[in-house]
């Protein structure tokens, strides 16, 4: 058994540090110095500008290694200095940790000559320099290790492309707002690629590109995606705050974007205006990585977004002609990302902002901030034409299902409480998520805000809507980049201006409780029924994951027959089957998803068990399963009488 590491006290540690440093200390009192500053208590940010100009170089160029080299060049003063490496990024909701081990190598100097650094005692994010006297500027020197395979975390660079992350690739000095602190970035990439982003160039030369001055909090804000396959889209054609949708893909036939597809990109752009009735911005940047390697991206920024779709997203849609509906062109990733740039980038809830990267967020309005933009990322593409209302009323009908049947963890948690969820598991996955819960302010949070909607169209006889709520709120200060924030009781006050009712009560009536949010389902003239006969847009995903079998027997099985949960207290969680087995064989045949599901269909004919051969822990066993009813599948079917507030919510505003 390996013995304990010691623990280090002050002496002990500053014996170390001049062991281990003895060609680079010249004395020991700078070495004493340095071990008393990684103890101190680090400089809490202030509103006050920092002196001088950070120049941040990055050489991407090592793309078949992954590796990210990063020169800073830092003005500073002698005496103590903190260095941060950034932790609570806007858009993850909580510490990032994916980042930090992937920084190594470093090493500073000050006039040539390398001085020490320590790792703080107590945050692991924070690197403390005594700055010799006479040095007016340090040489930070570092990389960033791109992950090389699954198990290391999100792939950031392949030989054709790459997402450079600044909070990723930086270093910056504690004790001032990220505002006040002034950055040059300029970036090499490799021969002949292209990119986009955020930032604005000042100059180039070759492949080495010089950015504009701006403040760090912007820089972060503004990662770039390049590669060697690119193409720009103009989104908004003459408009004076320019849209663009930057593609970088594996391979260049990924590019090809047909008229219909950027026809209905332009008309997104403009349907997010008549919402809002503002931008926030200069110009905006869609990133955009048309590749199987980075699909799944998908995060927020103030003038751009990262969006990641498939290496086919393109070039495989293909409208019906038959006059039916085709296969949707699947923008609500777009619709979705380009809402934040309003809810959450301009109108920011008060606990997420934060005055520097290093000071902790708080979680509680992320119904708002993800929710009501999940909402919107429903309605729009219906606006905009990429998809039809039935396939929206199918995607409502499986958010709400989902909440009926396949949620009874919402008899001990509520949709408040999991705001906090990417604090308590960084989006791992989960044995049993119906109990456990997830981030279900997205999902449940759209349901609330479309019960908002229909309750402001039933108070004001359907004069006005959530539209309204809109561009009062985050149509306001239009061009205007500084952040806005607000309160519960902001949102409440606001929603009273557009109709007089308890807003408070109903809110938290939802939030707090422990039912699924359903109301706004039966309030917008539909409900909720449930049918063996599965909708079109269920159809499609078939094959590619439950197929009705989470709301049915309760599993949720991959292609390879791994469980990867079971409904607690569903049909098979009560016949004992558990999540993390596999399923080998189902009523004597071999596992697949068709074979299941004739089973289940069988099952409701027969009413025989289904008997599941499952592996777990190098055991067999055989469970039989005694489910009857059959494959089930969410659906909505109109109240005669009631208004129908869905197809009014999703018509294109002119």
């Amino acid at each position: 058994m390996p013995s304990a590491k010691p623990r280090f006290h002050h002496p002990r540690l500053l014996r170390l540090a001049t062991a281990l440093s003895v060609a680079l200390l010249t004395a020991s009192t700078a070495g004493t110095a340095l071990a008393d500053a990684a103890d101190a208590h680090i400089p809490p940010p202030q509103d006050t500008p920092y002196p001088g100009t950070i120049k941040i170089d990055v050489d991407a160029t090592n793309t078949t290694q992954g590796i990210f080299e990063i020169h800073e060049t830092i003005p500073v003063q002698p005496g103590e200095l903190t260095l941060l490496y950034p932790k609570w990024i806007p858009g993850n909701h909580a510490f990032n940790p994916n980042a930090l081990d992937k920084f190594a190598g470093l090493v500073i100097t000050a006039n040539g000559k390398r001085i020490p650094w320590l790792r703080d005692k107590y945050d692991v994010y924070a690197f403390k320099v005594e700055v010799p006297q006479g040095v007016s500027n340090i040489d930070v020197s570092f990389q960033w290790l791109a992950a090389r395979t699954h198990d290391q975390g999100s792939n950031l660079m392949t030989h054709l492309m790459l997402d450079l992350k600044w909070d990723h690739m930086t270093l910056y000095p504690a004790g001032h707002y990220s505002r006040d602190i002034t950055v040059v970035p300029s970036v090499k990439f490799p021969a002949g690629w292209q990119f986009g982003t955020g930032l604005e160039t000042a100059s180039h030369s070759g492949d080495s590109y010089t950015f504009k001055p701006t403040t760090y909090n912007t820089l972060v804000d503004s990662p770039i995606y390049a590669g060697k396959y690119f193409k720009r889209l103009d989104l908004n054609p003459g408009a004076k705050a320019p849209v663009h949708m930057d593609l970088v893909a594996q391979a260049p036939d990924d590019l090809k974007v047909k008229p219909e597809e950027l026809k209905m990109l332009r008309t997104l752009v403009q349907q997010e205006y008549k919402l809002f009735d503002s931008h926030h911005y200069n110009h905006y940047d869609f990133l955009v990585s048309v590749s199987d390697r980075f699909a799944g991206n998908g995060l927020e920024h103030h003038r751009s977004s990262e969006d990641g779709v498939g290496a086919d997203f393109f070039t495989s849609w293909n409208p019906s002609k038959s006059g039916k509906p085709g296969r949707p062109f699947r923008g609500g990733l777009f619709a979705h990302e380009f809402t934040h740039s309003w809810n959450g980038k301009f109108r920011r809830p008060a606990d997420l902002w934060t005055p520097n990267f290093n000071v902790p967020m708080g979680d509680s309005l992320l119904w708002v901030y993800e929710g009501a933009t999940q909402y919107w990322g429903e309605v729009l593409p219906v606006r905009s034409g990429m998809e039809t209302p039935e396939q929206f009323r199918d995607g409502i009908a499986g958010l709400a299902g989902h909440f009926e049947r396949g949620l009874p963890g919402l008899d001990w948690r509520n949709i408040q409480d999991t705001t906090n969820d990417e604090m308590v598991a960084h989006r791992r996955s989960r044995p049993y998520s119906s109990w456990q819960m997830g981030e279900l302010y997205y999902a449940g949070g759209a349901l609330i805000w479309l019960d908002v909607d229909c309750k402001i169209r039933a108070l004001t006889h359907d004069k006005q809507s959530l539209d309204d709520f809109a561009k009062a709120f985050y149509g306001i200060d239009n061009g205007s980049f500084v952040t806005k924030t607000y309160t519960f009781d902001d949102l409440v006050a606001a929603l009273n201006k557009v109709v007089k009712y308890d807003w408070a009560s109903f809110l938290r009536s939802r939030l707090d409780g422990h039912k699924p949010p359903l109301d706004g389902i039966a309030a917008s003239g539909w409900k909720l029924v449930f049918t063996n006969t599965p909708s079109k847009a269920e159809k499609r995903m078939q094959g590619r994951r439950r197929a009705g079998f989470a709301l049915s027997i309760g599993l949720s099985v991959g292609g390879d027959g791994a469980i990867r949960d079971v409904l607690w207290n569903g049909p098979a969680f009560k016949a004992g089957v558990g999540s993390g087995e596999t399923l080998v064989a189902v009523n004597g045949k071999a596992y697949s998803s068709d074979v299941l599901k004739a089973a289940i269909e069988e099952a409701q004919k027969s009413r025989a068990p289904i008997q599941l051969l499952l592996k777990s822990q190098g055991q067999y066993k055989t469970v039989p399963v005694p489910y009857y009813d059959g494959p089930q599948y969410a659906h909505l079917v109109r109240i005669k009488g009631a208004p129908d507030y869905l197809d009014e919510i999703v018509a294109a505003r002119k």
